[in-house]
């Protein structure tokens, strides 16, 4: 459950760095990451959210970034895997992904939403809106709930840095699949490669997609 937006946030040298078993594969880091925890700390304080919902670019993905090869954008893209591929959609808001496969390949996930935890009170203030459920439903709303940015770009997950992906406390509960969502090349809009939490009242997109 969220803490109180009056409780103190932790302070991010006090969660230890996970040794994790995350898949590399694209797919299954998509699915794998439900559930895990997105932790931000920053000099306001810690942000944090647990990950409900994903969607997987694979290689040769007519709708991923790195469909063209690698370029000044993707670059990250196309490093190890767990690095942060932070973009800008519509020349203002930010998305983070999860870089996923090997070395020299292109692919990742995107992180859709998350289920607020720490630092609520922050996360409202820098969203500015008090509904819960608009804090972290969606790509850019929960880059902006958690400070997320263009800076960010090329993070190790793992590292001891302020951003990182450590496992959750509460298992995934159900997990469902659907279509991606915006997607409109026909090669790549059937493609069932969006997972979820089933049930939870985090998530973004239509209600149809999510059942």
């Amino acid at each position: 459950m969220p803490i109180s937006p009056l409780a103190p946030a932790r302070n991010s040298r006090s969660i230890p760095l996970p040794k994790h078993d995350l898949p590399a594969d694209t797919d299954a880091l998509a699915r794998a990451l439900i559930g895990w925890r997105l932790v931000h700390a920053t000099a306001e304080g810690v942000a944090s959210g647990r990950i409900v919902e994903t969607e997987a670019y694979l290689l040769g993905d007519p709708a991923s970034h790195a469909f063209r090869g690698e370029r000044p954008r993707t670059r990250v893209m196309f490093g190890p895997p767990f690095h942060a591929y932070v973009y800008r959609i519509y020349g203002r808001y930010w998305c983070f992904n999860v870089t996923s496969e090997v070395l020299g390949t292109g692919a990742g996930v995107l992180v859709r939403a998350l289920e607020p935890e720490d630092g609520l009170a922050l996360m409202r203030e820098r969203r500015g809106v008090e509904a819960e459920r608009l804090l972290c439903s969606g790509p850019s709303r929960l880059a902006q709930a958690l400070a997320i940015d263009g800076t960010h770009d090329g993070a190790d997950l793992f590292a001891d840095g302020p951003l990182r992906l450590v496992p959750s406390l509460r298992p995934a509960g159900k997990i469902g699949r659907s279509r991606r969502i915006g997607i409109t090349h026909a090669a790549a809009a059937r493609r069932l490669l969006r997972y979820y939490e089933r049930g939870s009242p985090w998530l973004s997109g239509p209600k149809r997609l999510s059942p």
